[in-house]
């Protein structure tokens, strides 16, 4: 593996950055008010990289990075209301400097799991000296109470490492439910507060 191949990751993790901090400013001075909690972004490890390829059948190759890993570049937003969600996602699918390549709203349509969250994939482009490449990077956007929600997943997900057992996976589907509920009457209060403005 090229030792420089993880570059222009860090490049492109740098311009989403700025894309995504310059329009939660703008969208902050025209309403007065920011929904974002809090933001976090990360490089997969290489371990995880290899971990994902070879779950999907692949070798830890430059190619099926690029081909098959869509989420070396991972950021995290974290709003306050569930109409926060949508602002933001309307937000980056409205920019004319990053690239919408998919989206899945686990809103919507949780998972299984009962997992909640707003997933973009999108293409970054970076400027190289002669030419321009589009590195992809996954957002995800969710509430306070849906990333309370994920954080207490994964860390019962690491800590069984196997099977979870079927009385935690369907306690874990009714939390989420209870966060699911949580979030609709966070986002009612929200409305009666605006009324108010």
């Amino acid at each position: 593996m090229n030792n420089n191949f993880f570059i222009k990751y860090e490049y492109a993790k740098k311009m989403l950055e700025t894309e995504l901090d310059i329009l939660i400013h703008s969208f902050e001075l025209k309403h007065g008010y920011t929904p974002v909690e809090h933001m976090k972004s990360r490089i997969k490890s290489i371990s995880s990289i290899q971990k994902k390829l070879e779950r999907r059948g692949y070798s830890y190759t430059e190619e099926n990075i690029e081909k098959h890993v869509t989420d070396v570049i991972g950021v995290r937003i974290v709003v306050s209301f569930l109409s926060d969600v949508y602002d933001i996602v309307s937000l980056i699918t409205h920019s004319t400097n990053i690239i919408l390549k998919e989206r899945r709203d686990y809103i919507a349509n949780p998972k299984e799991s009962g997992y909640t969250s707003y997933h973009l994939i999108v293409l970054v482009p970076i400027y190289l000296e002669s030419y321009v490449e589009y590195i992809p990077a996954e957002i995800q956007v969710r509430t306070v109470a849906m990333d309370f929600w994920a954080s207490l997943d994964h860390k019962i997900r690491y800590k069984f490492k196997e099977e979870i057992p079927e009385e935690v996976q369907v306690e874990m589907k009714n939390y989420a439910k209870d966060i699911q509920k949580l979030d609709r009457k966070m986002y009612h209060m929200n409305q009666i507060m605006n009324k108010y403005q």
